[in-house]
Formats: C-alpha cells, sequence, structure tokens
C-alpha cells in the first residue's frame, strides 16, 4: 500500500532519519517504536504530506486515504456526540448546506413570475442532490447511529454534549470521526496514553476488528504484542523490520545484537593476526610477496560493522533514606464526594513496610483523589488519613507534574539549584540515567518534548529521599528504555510505594499488591498483576 524508499529527513541541527525503507500491505497492523526523539512523528508527518522528505521517496498503491489519530485529539466540546461525528462528513455537510440554500430560495420565488430563475435553480438542485447521493450523504445519520454501539455509546448519548464526557470517551468519539471518514490506514500516535484498562481493552478489541491498515506509535507493550505482527524499529535514525509482535522483536533484537557481536570479535581477531603476519614479513625475502598478497585480501574483506553501544542511559536509584517503621499508612473509615459523585464510601487501607501497590479502576473512579487526600492537599469529608509514627519520608509525583516546569530554564541549571553541593560530573550522571547527554542537559525545558518533560520532572522528584513513593501516571509519555530504568529502580527501592498507572507491563513488574477502586470501595488482592486478572 506505501513504502518508504531511501526516505531522509535532515533539519538545520540534526539528522532525524536516514535512507528509511519500509513498507506496509493493505490491512497489516503494524508497530512503529524507537527511543524519544528516534523520528517516529516525524515519519507521521510526512506520511500525511505535513512534512517533506529531504530525500527520498513515498510510494502509494493508489491514493490510499490516510487518517491520523494524534495524541491530542480535537474535540469540540460543545458539540452534541452526533453533531461531533458528523462534522467528520465536512464534504456532505457543505453539499447540504448548498441543497439547504438552493431550496429556500426556490419557495421564496414565484412560479410565474421568475419561471427561468427556478428553471436554473432546479437544475443545480439536481446536480448538487446527485452529489450528495455519490458522497453517502443519504446514509450518513444511519452510519453514525451504527458506529455509536460500537464505540460504546447508546443512541440516547448522541444527543449528550461531548464535554459531559471524560479524556477515554472523548477519544473513541475522536477515533470514531476517523472511522467514519473510511480511512485506508489509520495512523495512531499513543493511542493508550490517559487512558483506563478498560478502554485500553475495549481499544485493542476494536482495532482488531477493523480491517484497514494501522500504524500504532506506542511505548505499551501489551497493546503492542495483542494488535501489531510486525514491528519497525527506529534508531538512530534507521529502521530495522522485523516480522512478529513486539515479544518477538526483543528477542530476535537480542539475538541479532549477540551473533553481530560475536561475528564481530571473530572478525577483529582475525584481521589483528594477519595484520602482525604482513608486519612481521612485509620487508622478508622469502615471504614478503605472501605478506602483500595478504594485505591485498585484507583491504577487500566485507568488513562486519561494530555492535552498536546499547543506547541504555545507565540505570539510576532511588537515594538511601532512613527505614520506615513496619506501619506506613492507615486509611480508617474515609468518605469522599465531588460534584454530587461518591468517591469513595467508608473504605478501609493499610500500607505496611515493603508494600509496593496498584491502584487500579477506570478514569473519574477517585484514583488521583485519594493520592491528594493522603498527601493532605484535599480534605476528606469524613475519616481519618494517618501516616506511621516512625521514619515516614514521603515523595509525590503528580500526573501533571511536567507541566509546572520552568520553561525558560535549562535542565542542567535546575538540578544544580535543587543540589548545590553536587559537583556538575555528579550532576551530569545523575541526568544521564534520565536519558539526559551530552548537550542535551543544556537545552531549555521549553524545547524538551513531552518524553523529555516527564522525565525531567521524574528526576527532580526522585531527588528527594523518601522511604514511602506515591506516583500518578509515573509513566505517561515515558519511552520503553525510561520505563525499563524506573522499574529497576523501583525494583531496587527499599521503601513503600502508592502508584497509579494503566501500564499492564510495568504493573506486572513492580506491584506486588493491587486495589481495584469499583463502585466506590476498595477491593485489596495480596498478590501481583497477574493474580488479580486471575481473580477477576
Amino acid at each position: 500500500m506505501i513504502r518508504f524508499e531511501g526516505v531522509s529527513k535532515i533539519y538545520s541541527t540534526d539528522v532525524v532519519l536516514k535512507n528509511i525503507n519500509w513498507e506496509i500491505k493493505k490491512g497489516e497492523k503494524v508497530g512503529l517504536v524507537g527511543s524519544n526523539g528516534a523520528g517516529k512523528s516525524t515519519q507521521f508527518k510526512i506520511l500525511m504530506g505535513e512534512e517533506d522528505p529531504t530525500s527520498g521517496t513515498i510510494i502509494k498503491e493508489g491514493n490510499p486515504k490516510i487518517a491520523y489519530l494524534k495524541q491530542e485529539f480535537d474535540c469540540n466540546l460543545n458539540f452534541s456526540v452526533r453533531e461531533e461525528l458528523e462534522s467528520s462528513f465536512s464534504d456532505i455537510q457543505k453539499v447540504a448546506i448548498k441543497l439547504f440554500d438552493i431550496e429556500n430560495k426556490m419557495k421564496s420565488l414565484d412560479i410565474k413570475q421568475h419561471s427561468d430563475e427556478l428553471e436554473v435553480l432546479v437544475n443545480q438542485l439536481a446536480k448538487f442532490q446527485a452529489k450528495f447521493e455519490a458522497l453517502g450523504g443519504y446514509k450518513m445519520q444511519s452510519d453514525v447511529e451504527k458506529i455509536l454501539p460500537k464505540l460504546g455509546f447508546s443512541i440516547e448519548d448522541a444527543d449528550q454534549l461531548v464535554g459531559n464526557f471524560s479524556g477515554g470517551w472523548q477519544m473513541k468519539i475522536a477515533l470514531g470521526k476517523i472511522i467514519l471518514q473510511k480511512p485506508d490506514l489509520l495512523l495512531l500516535d499513543e493511542p493508550t496514553n490517559h487512558l483506563d484498562l478498560d478502554t485500553i481493552f475495549w481499544l485493542e478489541e476494536y482495532l482488531s476488528s477493523l480491517k484497514i491498515a494501522i500504524i500504532i506509535i506506542s511505548h505499551d507493550r501489551y497493546f503492542l504484542d495483542k494488535l501489531c505482527k510486525k514491528i519497525i524499529f527506529i534508531d538512530r535514525g534507521s529502521a530495522e523490520i522485523f516480522n512478529g509482535n513486539y515479544s518477538f522483536f526483543v528477542e530476535q533484537k537480542s539475538l541479532n545484537e549477540e551473533s553481530q557481536n560475536k561475528a564481530y570479535q571473530l572478525q577483529q581477531k582475525e584481521i589483528e593476526t594477519q595484520k602482525k603476519y604482513i608486519d612481521r614479513f612485509r620487508a622478508s625475502a622469502t615471504r614478503s610477496s605472501q605478506a602483500k598478497s595478504r594485505e591485498k585480501q585484507l583491504k577487500k574483506i566485507s568488513k562486519i560493522e561494530a555492535p552498536r553501544t546499547n543506547l541504555k542511559s545507565p540505570a539510576f536509584n532511588f537515594p538511601e533514606c532512613p527505614r520506615s517503621g513496619k506501619s506506613v499508612l492507615t486509611i480508617k473509615n474515609l468518605s469522599h464526594s465531588y460534584d454530587d459523585k461518591i468517591l469513595f464510601l467508608d473504605i478501609n487501607l493499610k500500607v505496611s513496610s515493603g508494600d509496593k501497590i496498584a491502584i487500579l479502576g477506570p478514569n473519574g473512579c477517585g484514583k488521583s483523589t485519594l493520592l491528594k487526600i493522603i498527601m493532605k492537599r484535599i480534605s476528606p469529608e469524613i475519616g481519618e488519613i494517618n501516616f506511621g509514627k516512625h521514619n515516614i519520608y514521603t515523595s509525590y509525583y503528580e500526573q501533571n507534574q511536567a507541566e509546572a516546569l520552568s520553561l525558560e530554564e535549562r535542565v542542567i541549571d535546575l538540578i544544580c539549584k535543587k543540589s548545590p553541593e553536587w559537583s556538575q560530573t555528579k550532576v551530569r550522571t545523575f541526568l544521564g540515567g534520565f536519558g539526559f547527554q551530552n548537550e542535551t542537559v543544556f537545552k531549555y525545558i521549553k524545547q524538551l518534548s513531552g518524553g523529555e518533560k516527564a522525565r525531567l520532572a521524574l528526576a527532580l522528584m526522585i531527588m528527594n529521599p523518601s522511604n514511602f513513593l506515591l506516583l500518578d501516571e509515573p509513566t505517561n509519555h515515558l519511552d520503553l528504555q525510561s520505563k525499563d530504568n524506573l522499574e529497576l529502580a523501583i525494583n531496587n527501592y527499599k521503601g513503600s510505594l502508592l502508584m497509579i498507572s494503566h501500564d499492564r507491563y510495568f504493573i506486572s513488574k513492580v506491584a506486588n499488591k493491587i486495589i481495584e477502586i469499583k463502585d466506590s470501595k476498595l477491593f485489596s488482592y495480596n498478590g501481583n498483576y497477574e493474580y488479580f486478572l486471575e481473580k477477576n
């Protein structure tokens, strides 16, 4: 359907893509993966015609219709759901307005006095009616009503304002608008960000049912595994193709690197042996011709590339902190409501030293509110929140913490200001653990991507020695390597943890207990994510 042939993209300061080659066939579901800044979104912009490649070509079979669901999807909150879905038929709506105008003009004219003008209008009406029918105007309403239940909406919901629905439901509306356009290729950029688990499950099933080609940029491993049968890995501007799901890609990439490393080492050893022979016998009367022959062969040898140094940023650890007592947090008989909605009704919770608890539940059920109540940012209506009596030091990462960063400061200055006693080497090593290396430490915060800002906000939070972490969606906007680093740091962390996350892989790797918020109650599961799934 579409093929990238030798595509490069060079900006004045950076080579983003170099000689990219890949293709997507009709109906294929492909994952486009790589670290933040690798050039994934740039390829989407090139596909959409928003940017031109510096060199190379994009070959398209026929004229495929491409639709793009961006991270910041666009919805008019003042439209009803029906109006918003119908807005995807912009061509039909333009013709409908024209028909409406012609009909109104015809009504205002007298048949006897304006027969010639009416004849012209009748011809125009016939022409626009034919166009309306050809565009599918007469089945627009039925198309909208057919897609409503597929998106999870009832017919009654169609007349509700878009603004009355949560972000997850708004994403469904935005996706519905795109699907109604009947694209041949759908581009999805981080579609699971900010979605709760129920909506992610729905999205997986819905996308699986679509017969169109889909390219997905995502850092959600489970999501990629469920949907994609091909992975395009973008690394330092180049593309590598893996014909399998994400788990296959991880395994195969590791095997490829190991194989290349062995072949490279063997070849280097052989080259070294030949060089020693050449140097030793170059001037020999009896063996100089052999030495010259070997030198010629050495020049002709097809050299195996040195294995790429692993781009893994140095792993970081949480700073040392005094151990807490056995009791870390006790919540007694907590009840709290918001805008006439009861979030919690007489709930109880105990957090003990070493607990690493993931809080699950649909968006709007009160997960973030619970953390804010614990951190005393919100006063509970009823109930008690008590920290343990011995050595409780908290660190709190809010969901939108990255948005509070000072845009006019440089990355390195922010860390130096927080820890003035640190040497420049220590600051740079610390920032390296969060993917800020070489010249990137001198970037102004306003120049950073969403993922880079999230990593910096996390770094600032981690600088505080604590033995009780409260993390609200810490992996949003983080690339897979940064998630791996955070996962490793939490597994090495000696303190206790309460976290909200919708990243199933991340939860399965770090949580030893699960709390589900459902129907204003807390349900505790004394086991990991797999145990929770077994019990549900």
